[in-house]
């Protein structure tokens, strides 16, 4: 009898562990199948690029601490707007909780758009938006502002007659429609002294190409303004290569290593940076409260900062000229950086 106990105590020892599996098994399914899945498509996922990594970066952290699925998906090209839209498309048809997308057009995935909110898809806009309202949550620069921070910035370097001309990224994008008007803004009585806007279609070699042909074609220019990394940073080398920084002022929009660099070498006179990492933690971030049923906000203002040679090596700054040394999760009222 004894020996007979023995085994049976073994079997009901053994009943309660492939119970408890059981149970944790089945338990972590339905928390699966529960789990939030998101999609995300930026313009472009580029290495070199520091805004769109540092920006991406900060969606997958949000993503991993909310305890939520994401994925990336995005075009070769920051101004591929067809590469998008069968991208978001493809999105589409995996039927996540939500799409967050950075609209490559101001126009032309409205369509597309819609279809997804019909479907039961929650929009979310990072960096940019469309014409229609299709979104529920809108995380970006206010980019009027920021154009007109670099406007201000710019008139206070320039005299009477100084030629201006602006390289802007991609032609009837929110960003760059309201980075110019901003920027005409900030310049003031000096707006009347721009002869030229040109778009390099966030391309670094055009930018180059167009700034050296902007140098060519107008001898009196004075200041050239870039409108995002790939403009600022392309037309900036321009500058450097025809040995025109002493002539030309460089100033623009977004920041990486190389435009530090070009800064310390004395290119570019100043450059204002957004708060990329914040943009996309945040746009996550109100993106789950919103599918959990809880307070969220609608219409977030990621920030800007005016940074030039006299101010780049304040702690404040270096944080956002140098993300990829910092800590991503350093929190200011408790937001991210």
């Amino acid at each position: 009898m004894k020996k007979y106990g023995k085994w049976i105590a073994v079997a009901l020892l053994l009943s309660l562990v492939f119970s408890a599996v059981a149970v944790n098994y089945h338990k972590n399914g339905a928390e699966r199948q529960n789990r939030l899945s998101l999609i995300y498509i930026p313009k472009v996922v580029d290495s070199r690029n520091d805004f769109w990594t540092s920006l991406i970066q900060g969606v997958q952290m949000s993503a991993q601490e909310a305890n939520v699925d994401i994925e990336i998906m995005a075009p070769e090209e920051e101004n591929d707007v067809e590469g998008q839209n069968r991208i978001l498309k493809q999105a589409i048809l995996k039927n996540p909780d939500a799409i967050l997308i950075s609209p490559s057009s101001f126009t032309e995935s409205n369509s597309l758009l819609q279809e997804a909110r019909d479907q039961g898809i929650r929009i979310t806009f990072i960096d940019s938006y469309t014409e229609e309202s299709i979104q529920e949550i809108t995380v970006a620069t206010d980019n009027v502002e920021a154009g007109k921070k670099l406007g201000e910035f710019a008139a206070s370097l320039l005299k009477p007659e100084d030629q201006i001309a602006i390289v802007a990224h991609v032609k009837g994008v929110s960003t760059a429609v309201e980075r110019e008007k901003g920027f005409r803004e900030g310049l003031g009585k000096f707006e009347k002294n721009i002869v030229d806007v040109v778009y390099c279609d966030s391309r670094y070699d055009k930018s180059y190409e167009l700034t050296m042909e902007l140098i060519r074609q107008y001898p009196g220019l004075k200041m050239i303004a870039g409108m995002n990394e790939y403009s600022s940073v392309g037309a900036a080398r321009a500058v450097k290569a025809a040995g025109a920084e002493n002539k030309i002022q460089v100033v623009g929009v977004d920041s990486s290593q190389e435009a530090v660099q070009l800064m310390e070498h004395g290119i570019f006179q100043g450059i204002v940076v957004q708060k990329a990492f914040k943009m996309g933690y945040l746009g996550v971030q109100e993106t789950v409260r919103l599918l959990r049923g809880e307070t969220y906000e609608a219409e977030i203002n990621s920030g800007c900062q005016l940074v030039t040679p006299e101010n780049m090596y304040t702690s404040e700054i270096e944080k956002l000229l140098f993300p990829f040394n910092t800590l991503k999760t350093t929190k200011t009222d408790g937001n991210p950086q």
